[in-house]
């Protein structure tokens, strides 16, 4: 760089990027011009010995030496100091699984977004737990800065959208990807020693897409395989975005070896040889035995074939294992890429025509210009890729925020939301959602009757201080609070509050009880027992005039009944609280004349009383021979079948919120209906 060009420069508008790989380290200082991007200067070094291992830092003092190199390099050439620095985590750290999460739902209720996130989370949690199964033997923390959602189930069938849908169960089938707190902590330890500030952290497959594949071809289905020394990488783009990454365990190090076993090469020599394989002709080498050689590019090609044609073999198997099939095209960067006749193999065992697999080097970057020498090849492709992110996207690489009291932070390579917190912290999405109580299912006198649970209650969600939804965004140093889901109770009922059978009447001054032969599973029961699922209950029913004369063994043809005062005919239907009384035939009124000659059932205060109140708006009088008027008498005065369930149940005692057993009085007014919301 010239001296002219050097004091142009603006300190603070030069972006300084960092790609540490695995054999060497490469430093760029950019700009931007309107919309283009400007490369002002460059340096690579290699690493003097081994440090890195598949992307990751092993030793952190020797990485720190060479990083310290460039930067200095950099800055002699500049005339000012560097104080920032973007870099990338290796895409060969990531993780992807692939899990299928389903849960029971009520048909009853519609699918809405916030039970189809919980769902996702829960695919996500369940990944996470594979993840750490896997992992259990290493001091290494993952968290999740990709999903996607390969598929929706409803009752078990695939479908495109659950959403509005109603069903019995639903699930999904999650593609969930990993990042390790150690590559992270790597980076930043190595940026301190050297005394930079990490301004912008990005992932090596994000920048390379960035700089490789323009964003008119993201919507396609595409492949970019980053094929370096010891792992090979891989991305796939589907609908503008990321949708998975996958690692194939072999790459440039495999042909690097195979030259060294076939020919008797140290690495080093085998390494510098396959490097030559690209750019020329002809090579003259000699073994460690001293023996000379002379070869064509093709002749070393077709020696060491095999090993290429496995390679392309392996990458394309893990495309198709991700992908689910071959891709529209592939791109392939990195040093590895430039083998010959690699992109052939690739090609082959994916199905695709060769032209669709292709290296991509730095000429194919838009809206690029180089103000030093010009940085050739697809090894330079992710470096640029960075500080092209860099500028694009300036904001805090992790974000800080609060869960519940708790401190953590997030890798800010998306745009982050509620559930991406959670996640984090390994909160519980089966909390998000409330479960109805379970229905209590019993057979009275033969037919099946239902009483539903409770409805739940579902989580309520709070970013700072408001009420808020999983899928809500989130940002530096907000506050996440999360009043957990609360399950519906359970179905439950006595004998008393499901049968209507317990109707009692005043026959000749005694309490009878109008039903007998009441048992419960072959075996009498009080009418407090609480019903038990798969209860079956069984009774008799003393329904008309003439049935309760003849419990008594009254000829009803000898009588004239009077019920509440007035006269009824045989065939009248008893309800409960009626008073009544008998005269036989052919004598004056005597309440007392026709006492019954058995014992009733049951004997209470003979004393009548009756209130009068409103029940939906009519009025009714109800009667009870002893005890406190309570909430639950009214049932036995209105037809509403409570075992029917349209909907929860509501009790209303002058307008407030009413319990069963709440005391009723004289001119209250009462509500009973169903919310079917």
């Amino acid at each position: 760089m010239s001296e002219t060009t050097t004091a142009k420069i603006n300190p603070h508008e030069v972006i300084f990027s960092l790609d540490i790989g695995t054999r060497s380290v490469v430093g760029i200082i950019s700009k931007k011009e309107a919309e283009k991007h400007i490369i002002l200067d460059a340096e690579i070094m290699e690493h003097p010995s081994r440090a890195m291992y598949d992307g990751q830092i092993h030793d952190i003092d020797k990485v720190a030496v060479v990083a310290k190199k460039v930067k200095e390099a950099l800055e002699n050439r500049l005339g000012f100091g560097l104080k920032q620095v973007s870099i990338a985590a290796a895409g060969r750290a990531l993780k992807t699984y692939r899990v299928t999460v389903s849960r029971e739902i009520d048909i009853s209720k519609e699918i809405d977004k916030g039970l189809i996130d919980s769902l996702e989370m829960e695919g996500i949690q369940k990944a996470q737990e594979r993840l750490d199964q896997e992992n259990h033997s290493q001091d290494h923390t993952y968290y999740c800065v990709g999903y996607t959602v390969v598929n929706y189930y409803l009752n078990d069938s695939v479908i495109m959208s659950l959403k509005g849908h109603r069903g019995n169960k639903i699930g999904a089938e999650v593609l969930a990807t990993f990042l390790p707190h150690v590559v992270v902590n790597g980076l930043y330890t190595v940026m301190d020693k050297i005394g930079l500030e990490v301004a912008n952290l990005t992932l090596e497959p994000i920048a390379a897409i960035q700089a490789a594949i323009p964003q008119k071809l993201r919507l396609l289905n595409l492949a970019l395989v980053d094929i370096g020394a010891g792992t090979s990488d891989i991305a796939l783009t589907q609908d503008g975005t990321i949708v998975a990454y996958a690692m194939a365990s072999v790459a440039g190090d495999e042909i690097t070896e195979a030259l060294a076993t076939t020919y008797l090469l140290d690495f080093d020599m085998a390494e510098k040889l396959k490097l030559e394989l690209n750019k020329k002709d002809n090579h003259s080498f000699t073994d460690i035995v001293g023996i000379p050689y002379t070869l064509t590019t093709q002749e070393i090609i077709e020696k060491i074939s095999g090993v290429i044609e496995s390679l392309g073999a392996e990458i394309a198997n893990k495309i198709i294992e991700y992908n689910g099939k071959a891709p529209s095209a592939v791109f392939c960067i990195g040093g590895g890429s430039q083998i010959p006749q690699f992109t052939n193999y690739l090609a082959e065992k994916l199905g695709l025509p060769k032209e669709r697999v292709v290296v991509r080097g730095t000429e194919i970057i838009e809206n690029i210009i180089f103000q030093c020498e010009r940085l050739e090849g697809p090894e330079f492709i992710t470096p640029i890729g960075i500080g092209i992110i860099a500028e694009k996207d300036r904001d805090q690489d992790f974000l800080q925020v609060t869960v519940d009291g708790r401190n953590i932070k997030l890798f800010n390579s998306k745009q982050l939301l509620i559930s991406d917190a959670l996640i984090l912290v390994g909160y519980n999405a089966r909390k998000l959602i409330s479960r109805s109580g379970k229905k209590l299912v019993f057979t009275l006198n033969g037919k099946e009757k239902q009483i539903q649970g409770v409805p739940g209650e579902s989580a309520r969600i709070y970013l700072n201080g408001r009420i808020s939804s999983l899928d809500a965004p989130i940002h530096h140093k907000d506050e996440i609070m999360i009043d957990p889901a609360i399950d519906g109770k359970d179905g439950t009922a006595t004998l008393r509050e499901i049968i209507d059978i317990l109707k009692s009447v005043t026959f000749n001054q005694l309490e009878v009880k109008l039903y007998s032969s009441l048992t419960v599973n072959g075996k009498e029961q009080d009418i407090h027992y609480d019903v038990q699922e798969g209860d079956i209950i069984n009774y008799s029913e003393i329904e008309k005039i003439q049935d309760l004369l003849y419990r008594f063994e009254m000829n009803p043809t000898h009588y004239h009944v009077f019920v509440n005062d007035v006269e009824r005919a045989l065939d009248y239907v008893l309800r409960n609280g009626d008073r009544i009384y008998t005269r036989e035939k052919g004598k004056k009124m005597d309440q007392t004349s026709a006492i019954s000659r058995e014992t009733p059932l049951e004997i209470g205060d003979p004393s009548v009383g009756s209130i009068l109140v409103y029940v939906n708006g009519k009025s009714i009088e109800i009667y009870k021979e002893s005890g406190q008027f309570i909430f639950v008498d009214v049932f036995n005065y209105i037809d509403f079948d409570r075992t029917k369930s349209k909907g929860s149940l509501v009790l209303k005692l002058n307008g407030q919120r009413a319990n069963y057993t709440d005391t009723i009085r004289q001119g209250d007014q009462i509500e009973v209906f169903w919310n079917e919301q």
